[in-house]
This record gives structure tokens, C-alpha cells and sequence, in this order.
């Protein structure tokens, strides 16, 4: 008779095959990588299947892994999920909540509020992956996703967060030295400053009220960024004009540090407005503790969201 998996050993596997890494998981579980290595090494030799190619730089899933995987990841949610169910309800909810989402938004957002739910649940740990590349939640790990802009299909439950309400705007001192456009046209005339992502430079698109479709504008500027917050500073510093969601400069618009221009044109970056919404592997909603922070979430974010308070925003 064959001897059966270490269950300890399953989960190292299944975290170095998420992170493609046996340092993140060795820090992840407080081991040495040398003890990582060891017992994936001796998983693989019960199973008598190579799972993982070892390189330089990274770790990669031979086929025989990548099906074991699957497999494994899908065992021990479920292990998780029975083992949670069996706990008291009425005890106070424990486990780690795994949160991904764009950078920042979780820094601006989700982290304060993530931290009042923590103070009401001690024992709950929460770990957090900041980026702004696409990522695969299962494939992550990840119990909650934030995605912002439009959805791709996928085997996820998603549930709508909030719209996306963009603000154009400047510092006091910039328009007192360059003065306050009236018109998307005038922006040709102004210092704007643009996100430029891994798609490239950002398009500002204006639309007059409910007027026929968004118009794309090319605006000129001295100064580009991949990282938004390095924008928003040189606005606050009266570098220049920014477009960017409410969810990223509310706090400024509503202190007064950055004023709003153009109030009656709606403005996006896409020609479709963008949404923010929650996805979630189907099963791990099953989860007291996903399920906890859900409806704390949704009841914080309401239907005004808190970043969109400082004014109401225009009618769809």
C-alpha cells in the first residue's frame, strides 16, 4: 500500500505553485526555504511524479503538477471550508482572508476599512496582494478580488462595488497662475498630467451632459507617470491638471486642495463608463469570514460610496 501525502507538504506544494516560488512561500509560513524544498522533495518522491521544474530565478509546474494542483487546491478549500463549519458560531471567526486588488486603490480605500474590520475581529489575519497586473484569483489564491474597469468572463461570482466617477482637477495655485479651462478645448492650453500605464498613455474622454457619445481628447503635458499617487502629489504641488476617480483624490477634492473644473461635462477614460466590482471564487463565499467582510464592505461603501461624499456625482 502506497503511503499517502503529508497534508503539511500539500499545502507548501500548493503555495509554491501559486507564487512560483519557494522563498514567498518559506516567508509565508515562517520555514527556511531549505525545509520547503526538503519537503516537496519527499512529496514528489511518494507520489513518484516530478511536480515542479526548478530554475534560477523562478519555479514552474511540470504537467503532471499542473494537474495535481488543480486538484490539491480544490481539496483543501474544501478541507478549509469543512473544517470552519465545524467550528462554533458563536465563537469569534478566526482564518486569514486573502485580498487582491489595483495598488492604489487598496493603499487609498480598502486598507482603512480593512483595518476597522480587524478591530472587530482580532483573530482574523489578512493578507493583502498589491498590483496593477491582471492576476488569476484561484490560481493566487485569492478569497476577494477587486476589479476595476470592464469584466472578462470567468468562472467567478461578481458583484458590483460602486461606479467609477471621474474628476477632473487642479490645485489652487496652478489655476491662479495659469487660470480655469472652460472647455475640454481649453485643456490644449494647460500643463496636464497623464497616467501612462501598461497600455500606454491614457486617453481623457469628454462628453456634455447626456450629449451623444464620450469625444477622446489628446491633452499635452510636461510630465507622464505609471504610478498615479506621483501624479496627484505634482497636482497638489501645482504642477498641473489631473483626470482620476474620485476614489483616488476624494479626500483632496473634499479638504479643497484640489478644486473640481469642468462640472457639467462628464469625463472618463474609456468611451464606456468604468465599474468597480468584487469577484470571488463561488466557493470561498461559503466562508464565514469572506462572507463577514462582504457585508461589512458593502455596508461601508453603500450607495453613495464614502470617496464620492464630497459631491454627489453626475446621473448616469
Amino acid at each position: 500500500m502506497s503511503k499517502s501525502p503529508d497534508l503539511n507538504a500539500l499545502r507548501l506544494f500548493e503555495r509554491v505553485a501559486a507564487t512560483g516560488s519557494f522563498t514567498a512561500t518559506a516567508h509565508h509560513f515562517q520555514l527556511a526555504v531549505s525545509s520547503v524544498s526538503r519537503q516537496i522533495a519527499t512529496l514528489e518522491k511518494t507520489l513518484g511524479q516530478r511536480l515542479l521544474y526548478r530554475h534560477t530565478r523562478a519555479v514552474s509546474l511540470t504537467d503532471a503538477g499542473e494537474r495535481y494542483y488543480d486538484e490539491v487546491r480544490e481539496a483543501l478549500e474544501r478541507l478549509d471550508l469543512a473544517t470552519e463549519a465545524l467550528g462554533d458560531r458563536g465563537a469569534q471567526p478566526g482564518g486569514t482572508l486573502r485580498i487582491n486588488g489595483p495598488v492604489a486603490f487598496m493603499r487609498r480605500q480598502i486598507v482603512p476599512l480593512l483595518s476597522r474590520w480587524q478591530a472587530r475581529y482580532p483573530a482574523i489575519h489578512a493578507e493583502l496582494l498589491l498590483t496593477d497586473t491582471f492576476t488569476d484569483p484561484v490560481r493566487e489564491g485569492s478569497d476577494i478580488t477587486f476589479r476595476i474597469g470592464t469584466l472578462a468572463d470567468s468562472g467567478l461570482v461578481a458583484r458590483r462595488l460602486a461606479s467609477m466617477h471621474y474628476v477632473l482637477a487642479a490645485a489652487p495655485a496652478y489655476l491662479q497662475r495659469r487660470g480655469t479651462p472652460d472647455t475640454p478645448t481649453a485643456l490644449r492650453g494647460h500643463d496636464c498630467l497623464v497616467y501612462h500605464g501598461e497600455f500606454g498613455r491614457q486617453r481623457w474622454f469628454f462628453r456634455r451632459g447626456d450629449a451623444g457619445a464620450h469625444e477622446p481628447m489628446s491633452v499635452p503635458g510636461t510630465l507622464s507617470s505609471n504610478d498615479a499617487e506621483s501624479l496627484v502629489s505634482a497636482a497638489l504641488l501645482g504642477q498641473g491638471i489631473v483626470l482620476f476617480p474620485s476614489w483616488l483624490i476624494g479626500a483632496e477634492l473634499a479638504a479643497g486642495t484640489l478644486q473640481p473644473l469642468l462640472p457639467d461635462w462628464d469625463k472618463e477614460i474609456t468611451p464606456q463608463p468604468q465599474t468597480i466590482h468584487v469577484v470571488a471564487p463561488g466557493k470561498r463565499l461559503r466562508s464565514r469570514t469572506v462572507s463577514l467582510f462582504m457585508d461589512y464592505l458593502f455596508d461601508c461603501v453603500g450607495e453613495i460610496p464614502p470617496w464620492d461624499r464630497w459631491a454627489e456625482p453626475p446621473q448616469r
